[in-house]
């Protein structure tokens, strides 16, 4: 039982940190293909921080970044520059160097992301996200055990292996639709494990659709949560048309 309460809780802080990036950061903010509500949106600016451990914005902008250079030297996570190990350490990288980059008003990122605006947790306390969340790992693994309060550390810390997931494999290993100037590829396992993310051919050609799958087998559950998320009132999808990527300015 005990053991069945773990793996729930490192569910529930996995699932929630890739609706947030998935569904909010990517869908939503970094492409437009979703829109959410005026209060959701600047909730998951200001609050998203907290759960995923990623400013908003920054997110954005490394990530519009990676569309507009994907797998060239420019590229900030792409696996042909740094193979699965060094995944990680370019994820790291470049959110790091994109960060400071906003914070010291590089015209550069800037102009990325001149639609958004960074969190308090970006300007002021980058670390803060970080401590809350091992802090209530703590007081959970006090009350109730420590492996539970591990789970729910790892659950909500997951973001960066789900994000190595998508760049690695989705960048490297799958089929193609459509025959682009990238390598981007089609994992359906990085898919199931990220909600559809791991379609990354597919987006790559039609950034600005909220559905990532392209063919009847192709499954996207993230477009399943979009669609969801709209029935609830909390956003609605702009666009389900695969559009080609050049047709829209904000990748």
């Amino acid at each position: 039982m005990y053991v069945t309460a773990c793996f729930l809780v490192f569910v529930l802080g996995y699932s929630l940190t890739i609706v947030l990036t998935s569904i909010g950061y990517h869908r939503a903010l970094a492409h437009g293909s979703v829109r959410l509500e005026p209060w959701v949106r600047k909730a998951l600016i200001e609050l998203g921080p907290w759960f995923t451990g990623f400013d908003a914005k920054t997110w954005v902008v490394m990530h519009r970044m990676h569309h507009q250079h994907s797998d060239t030297p420019q590229d900030p996570h792409s696996p042909l520059n740094v193979g699965l190990l060094g995944m990680f350490q370019a994820q790291y990288r470049g959110f790091v160097q994109t960060q400071q980059g906003l914070l010291l008003g590089d015209p550069h990122y800037a102009s990325i992301g001149k639609d958004l605006q960074l969190s308090w947790v970006a300007r002021r306390a980058w670390f803060a996200p970080y401590v809350a969340q091992i802090s209530l790992g703590v007081v959970v693994g006090l009350v109730w055990g420590w492996w539970l309060g591990i789970a729910l550390v790892l659950g909500l810390m997951s973001h960066v292996v789900q994000g190595a997931i998508i760049n690695y494999f989705g960048h490297a290993h799958g089929g193609r639709n459509f025959d682009l100037g990238d390598n981007s590829r089609n994992n359906h396992l990085a898919a199931w494990l990220v909600l559809g993310e791991g379609f990354q051919n597919n987006h790559h050609r039609y950034p600005s659709s909220a559905r990532f799958s392209h063919r009847r087998f192709e499954v996207d559950l993230g477009y399943g949560v979009c669609r969801t998320l709209a029935a609830l009132g909390v956003l609605k999808i702009v666009s389900t048309t695969l559009m080609p990527r050049d047709a829209r300015t904000n990748i």
